[in-house]
């Protein structure tokens, strides 16, 4: 199993989204830079966090042109699973590959915080290893966060936000979602940051592992 992890200037979370999918058995991962249109043969893509393009003109808005975005559209359009983590969520909206948009949040500043989740999907190609129901402690932090998609099918809502802890007023608690082929997933929280004991969680490393466990041998 081979991850591609993209990088853009600004990108700050590449290394821990890098080192997240290296923890996944049998996995290796990669940096894609944001110049190249070579994917290296990927099975899987992750879009991480950080301030692509300092966040100029609109979060993800530049980034969505980036000569790598061009290959990652096309490799999304064949079935490739491409996964988006906060600006990678943002990303991966301004490229019309999910869904809806990301606002400010409702308070119009930076908050970082610890975030229950609920699965409200176990059978995507990145919740597979969860059940319905389950509950996912992970950290979230941004200021564009507020996702808004008006009559986005239930059936594309994979996460939301557990009662109270949707501090970005996100539109019916939705924290993740998916498109409608079901292999393009986005999330604000970062999974990548709750992937060892020492950080309170390890639940972000069940959708790396349900990924992989999409992804033919």
């Amino acid at each position: 199993m081979k991850f591609g992890v993209l990088q853009f200037p600004g990108s700050c979370d590449e290394r821990d989204a890098q080192l997240a999918c290296a923890r996944v058995p049998g996995a290796e991962a990669v940096l894609l830079w944001h110049g190249d249109r070579d994917l290296q043969d990927v099975d899987a893509i992750v879009v991480p966090g950080g301030f692509s393009y300092g966040d100029y003109l609109r979060v993800g808005a530049i980034a969505r042109f980036s000569p790598v975005m061009e290959s990652v559209i096309a490799f999304a359009n064949d079935g490739g699973l491409v996964l988006g983590i906060c600006n990678g969520f943002q990303v991966l909206c301004e490229a019309h590959l999910l869904p809806g948009a990301l606002l400010p949040n409702t308070e119009l500043r930076f908050t970082c915080r610890q975030v229950d989740l609920e699965v409200i999907q176990h059978d995507t190609p990145f919740t597979n290893l969860c059940a319905t129901g389950d509950i996912l402690s992970i950290p979230a932090k941004h200021q564009t966060g507020r996702y808004v998609a008006p009559d986005l099918p239930l059936s594309q809502v994979v996460l939301r936000y557990v009662s109270g802890n949707n501090f970005n007023g996100s539109q019916d608690d939705i924290a993740g979602v998916r498109n409608a082929a079901g292999n393009v997933f986005g999330l604000m929280p970062h999974p990548e940051h709750a992937v060892d004991p020492l950080t309170g969680s390890v639940d972000g490393l069940r959708i790396f592992e349900s990924m992989a466990a999409r992804v033919p041998v």
